[in-house]
């Protein structure tokens, strides 16, 4: 299956590239959106791209001097883009979840589709996988995992039934997930397989992408230049919660000028209000179009902001 880019056309949009200036694919997957705006650099543009996975780099890689590729994982952008670039990107890109290609390889473990070992590692070198986390977890935390990243109703009941079949070594594969959660949760949704929450709420623990996006976003505003501009797309309502939560924290002036402050708190507000401002420039759904050509976008926003 190719890959399609989500919101493509609509986060380049908003970018409003410069033809000379410097932008950061802090996700570059299959290189898609890096593709669209390198179409529209000149050659003194320029583009970091970064992805955590090695072998999405290796695989989908394309050939230009115009981009800088970086193995790491986003949150640590602070320190793998030269210091000479803090203050000065002109656009950052976060296309958040896992790429096509991590998802149509059986051999990463990511998808119900396909049968394939448990391991659901973005980064490979990482030494926990999937298995690894279900079979050390407890129950109960297990539990809350599943209902705090997945939102799965159904927690308990699947918490208690990975414990059980993993116990009897009936639990080594995708499969194997995927067929005891279809045992246990009602199919009702012909667009929504019923084992999708719970592998989102597995992956998104497993490799912390949470508490990536949170310092992610908080360095993005050391890196973007005034009047730079900084577009998120995500797919799930945790994704995006995070990402209007930090656009409208870092958009709001002096919220509390009528309570009597602290002076912590007075330099919290200075701090944002003054150093790091944003302002809310776009949200936009994809279109009836796109999501019948890609119905991996249905639940697709992206959240547009520029630095002031």
């Amino acid at each position: 299956m190719n890959h399609i880019p989500v919101l493509l056309k609509e986060s380049i949009k908003n970018l409003n590239i410069k033809n000379n200036g410097t932008y950061i694919d802090a996700t570059y997957g299959c290189g898609g959106h890096t593709k669209l705006i390198l179409s529209k650099l000149n050659n003194d543009g320029r583009i970091f791209a970064i992805d955590c996975d090695n072998q999405t780099i290796i695989m989908n890689k394309i050939i230009d001097k115009r981009i800088f590729y970086i193995n790491e994982k986003f949150s640590n952008l602070e320190y793998i883009i030269n210091k000479k670039f803090i203050g000065k990107i002109d656009g950052i890109l976060f296309d958040l979840g896992i790429s096509s290609f991590q998802l149509n390889n059986p051999l990463r473990g990511f998808s119900f589709m396909n049968n394939g070992p448990l391991d659901m590692r973005m980064n490979q070198n990482s030494k926990l996988t999937a298995y690894d986390l279900l079979k050390i977890t407890s129950e109960i935390k297990l539990s809350c995992i599943l209902k705090k990243y997945g939102e799965e109703k159904f927690h308990k009941k699947i918490a208690f039934n990975i414990k059980k079949y993993i116990l009897n070594n009936k639990l080594s594969s995708t499969q194997d997930l995927s067929n005891l959660i279809c045992s246990i949760i009602p199919k009702k949704n012909r667009f929504k397989h019923p084992a999708t929450r719970s592998f989102q709420a597995i992956r998104i623990f497993l490799n912390k992408e949470l508490d990536e996006l949170k310092t992610a976003l908080h360095v993005s505003l050391k890196l973007l230049k005034k009047g730079g501009i900084l577009c998120v797309i995500s797919f799930h309502s945790l994704e995006d919660r995070i990402v209007k939560h930090f656009i409208k924290k870092y958009s709001s002036y002096n919220i509390y000028s009528n309570l009597p402050l602290t002076e912590t708190e007075i330099n919290n507000l200075y701090y944002i209000n003054n150093k790091f401002r944003l302002k809310i420039v776009n949200r936009i759904f994809p279109s009836q179009k796109e999501i019948f050509n890609n119905p991996r976008s249905r639940s697709a926003i992206l959240r547009v902001a520029k630095k002031i």
